[in-house]
């Protein structure tokens, strides 16, 4: 097992103020708003001009609509420290889960349209708040956008660990367009098997998609590590919400990502499942509660068993 020690850093850069870095980010900001013209920015490949004002899965076009900007304390212990994560909550998202708590958002066109200076606004105004790091949140389908208001940011002074905080179903081609230019990776791993995905997420091929992106992600930035304050700095950090009767898919996620990931993969096994979205409606009852203590430790050990010891 590794020493905690070693994933502790005295002197933390953002990768995109490197000389590298700012170079990459340059050249992709510069790419970015082609991209949006026949877009396959996601796994979904829905080929719209979003410039044009077409809108594929995603709902969203040129323009990213954000729900909401602010420090949040709620999120994970390394990411909010003393003073918060700097959320932007993008509205709209690639995947269609029938129990998603942020339905509200993610599957509706809410908040207002932001060109990328607006974005920069927010968030240089989150670092003069002192947050530790920007933390984007659903930006799968918004990447374009995303790298256009960072340039744009770290012109004027940002200087904060960005976070992508995703829920997974992320395309290679998108995430190569981030190496260099992202310090946290901060994906969910939802569900295993084709058929859950099928039901529950309208994506067949996620878990696939996820695997390949969970290896990428690893690739660019390594194991999660903190500075001294024991706030994250850099690298990936995975949540698996368990679900009700799903515990082997569960299993399945926690034993893959020890053999395929690392054994030193931070991983928050998250307990808050509750019926939301379609599943309060009352489609979907054999998800229709949460997970039992039993299901829970069930996953915990399995964590455990298979060599992951960072967990949250």
């Amino acid at each position: 097992m590794s020493r905690p020690e070693q994933f502790i850093i005295d002197d933390f850069e953002p990768v995109y103020l490197t000389p590298t870095g700012r170079e990459k980010l340059r050249t992709a900001a510069a790419h970015c708003a082609s991209l949006l013209e026949d877009c396959h920015v996601c796994p979904h490949h829905c080929g719209v001009n979003r410039r044009a004002g077409e809108r594929g899965n995603c709902q969203i076009g040129a323009e990213a609509m954000v729900s909401s900007a602010f420090p949040h304390h709620g999120e994970e212990a390394c990411l909010r420290g003393a003073r918060g994560s700097g959320t932007i909550f993008f509205s709209g998202c690639n995947l269609r889960c029938v129990f998603c708590q942020n339905d509200d958002i993610s599957q509706c066109v809410t908040g207002r349209a932001y060109g990328p200076p607006a974005i920069a606004d927010m968030m240089l105004a989150l670092q003069d708040e002192g947050c530790h790091n920007i933390n984007f949140v659903t930006p799968t389908h918004v990447v374009p956008q995303m790298v256009m208001a960072l340039e744009q940011a770290v012109e004027r002074g940002l200087r904060i660990p960005i976070v992508y905080n995703t829920g997974g179903y992320d395309a290679l081609v998108t995430l190569r367009l981030l190496d260099g230019l992202v310090d946290i990776y901060m994906p969910d791993f939802k569900l295993w098997s084709t058929e859950f995905c099928t039901s529950y997420l309208h994506a067949p091929d996620y878990a696939e998609r996820a695997r390949e992106a969970f290896v990428e992600m690893r690739r660019q930035v390594g194991d999660l590590h903190v500075d001294a304050a024991s706030v994250a700095c850099h690298g990936l950090l995975v949540r698996h919400l368990v679900m009700p009767g799903l515990v082997a898919e569960s299993v399945a996620i926690v034993q893959w990502l020890a053999s395929a990931v690392s054994k030193d993969t931070f991983v928050n096994i998250m307990a808050q499942y509750r019926p939301a979205n379609e599943v309060l409606r009352g489609a979907y009852p054999e998800i229709g509660r949460q997970p039992t203590m039993a299901e829970l430790k069930t996953v915990r050990a399995a964590a455990v068993e298979s060599g992951l010891w960072r967990l949250g």
